[in-house]
């Protein structure tokens, strides 16, 4: 493999890797079985790699690639016909649509509460990751703060509104809702 293969390959390992889970989500709203969604993912890999140098920005890489997914769903679909547990094609394009929307929106939702953690006070911050990262229970949380666990919800409370507010105003200005 020459260095410049090398470097594809990395590029489409990153970029594969890092949209996975979303693609996997993907295919299974379309799909009626996991086991299914496995066979498929796998072809969807290999589609995916064969066709990689048709793609023209790694930033649309997860719009790219659920158009493959999609198109290999319905070529599967196809395939499997005869079955009577499958969707028609009407309806898998509207979920497909669907989930394309919903992943796009789930991203900036993601990003939005990611930036809007950031702009919390650093105790805030620590507090949000130590109870609802780490899963430690509130109770131990308020025991080493030295609080008593229903002043510490009503805080979680109030860090939850807020970071509520804060996305939900981002998602507005950026004209998801």
């Amino acid at each position: 493999m020459t260095s410049s293969e090398r470097e594809q390959h990395d590029r489409f390992l990153r970029l594969f890797l890092e949209n996975e889970e979303a693609l996997r989500g993907f295919l299974r709203s379309l799909l009626p079985s996991r086991q299914d969604v496995q066979e498929l993912m796998q072809e969807v890999a290999a589609v995916l790699w064969r066709k990689f140098d048709l793609l023209e920005s790694p930033q649309e890489f997860r719009r790219w690639a659920f158009g493959v997914a999609r198109m290999q769903t319905l070529a599967f679909r196809r395939d499997r016909a005869r079955d009577r547990h499958t969707f028609d094609e009407e309806l898998l394009t509207l979920l497909a649509s669907e989930m394309e929307t919903a992943h796009d929106l789930l991203d900036a939702q993601r990003q939005a509460l990611d930036a809007c953690l950031e702009k919390l006070p650093a105790t805030q911050r620590a507090l949000v990751t130590a109870v609802y990262h780490t899963g430690t229970k509130v109770e131990q949380v308020a025991q080493l703060m030295g609080k008593t666990p229903m002043a510490l919800y009503k805080l979680l409370h109030r860090i939850r509104v807020a970071l509520l507010n804060c996305v939900t105003a981002k998602l507005n200005r950026e004209g998801y809702v």
